[in-house]
């Protein structure tokens, strides 16, 4: 089979403007081939392949029909809203499923990106890898940074996601930018569904064993964990999930779709999800010489605030948050409104009920004092 022709950027080729049609499938392209010509790498390789190869993909059935009886030697794949067949050793590529289905959910509005192979988030590029805590990753334009805050509907930034991480994990963010909230189930950790709790809507078996079960945002702030239940994760604001047509990199399982149509968290869910009122943090053990704390008139209910800001955070931002807090306490510390000792104390207590590890609690009290000239 002969190589794919070289794809340069096309930025690189002097092309001015913005990115054009691919001559292929027709949606914007940031790649252009040596002769000029719009187009996406993947689309070269499959289009490359299928001229080469009799096409023999197979579309066979909606999900929630009896699928077709597979002919020998064949392979089911459950991707998304069809079911696709191919051959064993036929040498063909399904026509990029990780685009149409990424653009599938872009036209939910459901914000997607791309994770690593191993379903963490593709590393930062130096630039921003650099920038030190500061740096708004909402608000950064690159293209796979920053994990979910990178997530887009964009099918421009889309396709050029797919073609800079076309072996990634498809993920989608979860919360208000979505309006969805998952109950993630792991049998492994003893996660079962309660059919009782949590009624049928869109699902998804994951590829590690266990379900996604997407129901539409109910809104205000959630809990990390389902109370009363074991192995229930929630993934809401601050969150996200992998989706289909991923590939768990453990089990090699994929994730498949199971049932469409996201409903209504109904109210007992909905109750059940809230996030417990934050419990008050002791108050730190040693003095706290109020009579010298400049500029600042209630030193306890600005550490509280402090402490609360740890405690609410959505996940995926609480080690942020605890470099942004210890930023405030440590000015505190320069007031004389409280020791070093009582700040880093309540600022690990805190950061260790919001579920961080130990290292990265005392890298960013670490990082946080010294950006205001406090020794940790």
């Amino acid at each position: 089979m002969t190589a794919p022709p070289r794809l340069l950027d096309w930025r690189q080729t002097g092309t001015v403007g913005p990115p054009q049609p691919c001559r292929i499938c027709g949606r914007p392209a940031l790649m252009r081939d040596p002769d000029g010509r719009p187009c996406h790498k993947v689309c070269a390789e499959t289009h490359q392949d299928q001229e080469q190869d009799q096409p023999r993909l197979t579309l066979l059935t909606s999900i929630g029909e009896d699928p077709m009886p597979e002919p020998p030697n064949t392979r089911a794949t459950k991707t998304g809203p069809l079911t696709r067949t191919h051959h064993e050793g036929s040498g063909l590529r399904p026509r990029r499923p990780l685009l149409d289905l990424a653009a599938d959910y872009a036209g939910r509005g459901w914000p997607v990106f791309l994770l690593g192979r191993t379903k963490r988030p593709v590393s930062n590029c130096p630039p921003c890898r650099d920038a030190g805590p500061d740096h708004d990753p909402q608000a950064c334009i690159c293209l796979t940074c920053h994990g979910f805050y990178a997530a887009t509907t964009d099918l421009d930034r889309i396709g050029a996601m797919v073609d800079a991480v076309p072996r990634g994990l498809l993920a989608i963010r979860t919360g208000a930018v979505s309006g969805l909230t998952v109950i993630d189930i792991d049998p492994r950790n003893g996660g079962r569904i309660d059919r009782a709790l949590m009624p049928s809507t869109a699902t998804v078996a994951s590829g590690g064993g266990g379900w996604h079960l997407l129901y539409r945002y109910p809104g205000g702030p959630l809990a990390a964990k389902l109370r009363g239940h074991p192995g229930v994760d929630i993934k809401s604001d601050g969150g996200y999930v992998v989706a289909p047509p991923s590939t768990h990199p453990v089990t090699k399982c994929p994730y498949q779709w199971v049932r469409d149509g996201v409903e209504e968290m109904p109210p007992a869910l909905a109750d059940a999800c809230k996030a417990a009122p934050a419990v008050p943090l002791p108050a730190p053990s040693g003095p706290t010489p109020t009579h010298r704390a400049r500029g600042i008139s209630s030193p306890s209910a600005l550490l509280a605030a402090h402490l609360d800001a740890i405690a609410r955070a959505p996940e995926g931002t609480r080690r942020h948050t605890l470099y942004g807090a210890a930023r405030g306490v440590a000015r505190m510390v320069l007031a004389e409104a409280i020791t070093p000792t009582d700040a880093i104390t309540a600022l690990t207590d805190a950061g260790r009920r919001a579920e961080q590890t130990e290292r990265d609690i005392r890298t960013a009290i670490t990082a946080g004092f010294h950006a205001e000239g406090v020794a940790a």
